[in-house]
């Protein structure tokens, strides 16, 4: 069977720039042969969220190659250059594409890649392959969409699966219910709703504002009324200002990391408001002023439930009830809705699930600065994770902002592993080499 270097899980915009880099790296001469595994068909990036007027959060130069090489054939200025709109889009004026665009800039970049990434296959294990009292190898097990099952072998294994949508417990026995979905999966379900005429969006970050905009002109017509709920007394926006965004400047990482537990703790709290639930301002702007032309107009199609939680959720005949419960003033209250959107997180710890069969080869499930599993002795495989490390490197490493650079760091980290292998195998070879 053959041997690959590095096999990647996972085929997302991390994975894509880190096989940029491995590429751009062999132009100097590291040849490292890497192979991706991605569940999808082919190649989308939050495509149930690709909502029109959707515009990125991130500069485009915090694109899959700038931050760590700006002369890259991978860069978005590239990108725009070879599908004939670069003037047209400096003529635009600003800092942040379309979200369909960057899919597109995306996907482009991927297609590079389709002779060493296998779409459609799901990954189910990962084993360990043992040479004496060592782990030498992994076998990468996947299942395809036929239900055949194939192996991989590579020295070493890099992580990148995005999250995971999170379900608050008050809808796990909803699981299953076509009426309720996460935000992961808007636009594939919503058209299943053509003829709602209640709505609850659950959250209060900037999917659950886009969404709430969205179903606002995707009901214009039928006059469907949507509530926008959260525990949260007001929207807060996304803090961008230049200090603030300092945050997500690569050498940040560096202060992260080599700070101590508590002062990485106080850091993600200071600054969570800076990525989690906080919407861009002017999507704030645009729901307060739906709301005030209601007041204007005297009819209250949409509601703000502002300081409200989900005590309990049922599913019923006649639509999904809620338990409503008023933290202002501690009363609860009932709702139903015929579809119900939870625009609430992700969870980032399935890697967990996936390594389990290798788990005891961890001291424990901290990385080191290259973002690599710390492992014992005999464990020889380095086991990267990407998009998983908030904790010890900070808020940047789910999002585009340390993308290209984190990639060069791996990359440098797989080819001083590679070095070392082989001066290893060459000390024990020179031994016979003079035997005669």
């Amino acid at each position: 069977m053959k041997i690959y270097d590095l096999i990647g899980i996972g085929f997302g915009p991390s994975n894509i720039a880190l096989a940029i880099t491995l590429e751009e790296q062999k132009q100097s001469g590291y040849g490292i042969e890497s192979f991706f595994i991605e569940k999808q068909p082919n190649f989308a990036w939050h495509a149930n969220m690709l909502l029109d007027n959707a515009h990125m959060q991130v500069s485009f130069l915090k694109d899959l190659a700038t931050m760590r090489n700006p002369s890259s054939h991978f860069t978005f200025i590239n990108y725009l250059h070879q599908k004939n709109r670069l003037q047209d889009f400096i003529n635009l004026k600003t800092f942040f594409p379309s979200r369909h665009e960057f899919n597109d800039y995306l996907t482009w970049a991927a297609s590079h890649f389709d002779h060493c990434c296998a779409y459609g296959e799901e990954v189910i294990e990962v084993l360990p392959e043992k040479r004496g009292d060592e782990v030498a190898l992994l076998r990468i097990r996947s299942r395809n969409r036929e239900q055949v099952v194939h192996e991989r072998l590579t020295r070493n294994l890099v992580i990148s699966i995005g999250g995971q949508p999170r379900i608050p417990e008050s809808f796990a026995p909803l699981k299953g219910d076509p009426r309720v979905f996460h935000s992961n999966n808007y636009l594939k379900e919503i058209k299943h709703h053509p003829h709602a005429k209640k709505i609850a969006v659950v959250g209060g970050g900037q999917s659950a504002a886009e969404i709430f905009m969205d179903l606002h002109h995707r009901y214009e017509k039928d006059k469907a009324q949507v509530d926008l709920i959260m525990r949260a007394r007001a929207i807060k926006p996304s803090d961008d200002s230049p200090f603030v965004n300092e945050i997500f400047n690569t050498d940040f990482t560096d202060y992260v990391f080599n700070s101590s537990d508590q002062q990485r703790t106080e850091i993600l709290n200071e600054f969570w408001h800076t990525n989690y639930a906080a919407p861009d301002l002017v999507l704030i702007e645009q729901i307060f002023n739906v709301f005030y032309r209601q007041k204007v107009a005297g009819i209250e199609r949409h509601r703000f439930l502002r300081r409200h939680e989900v005590k309990q959720a049922v599913s019923q005949n006649d639509g999904i009830q809620f338990v409503l419960h008023d933290l202002n003033t501690e009363q609860d209250r009932t709702a139903t809705y015929d579809a119900v959107v939870l625009a609430t997180g992700y969870n980032r710890d399935y890697h967990k699930l996936l390594l389990a069969p290798i788990m005891p080869y961890f001291r424990d499930m901290q990385v080191d600065r290259q973002y690599r599993l710390n492992s014992v002795a005999q464990f020889k495989p380095s086991v990267f994770l990407q998009g998983a490390c908030e904790s010890s490197h900070g808020l940047s490493d789910t999002l585009l902002s340390v993308t290209a650079v984190r990639t060069h760091e791996i990359a440098q980290a797989l080819i001083n592993t590679s070095n070392q292998t082989t001066s290893a195998q060459l000390k024990r070879a020179m031994p016979s080499a003079f035997a005669y």
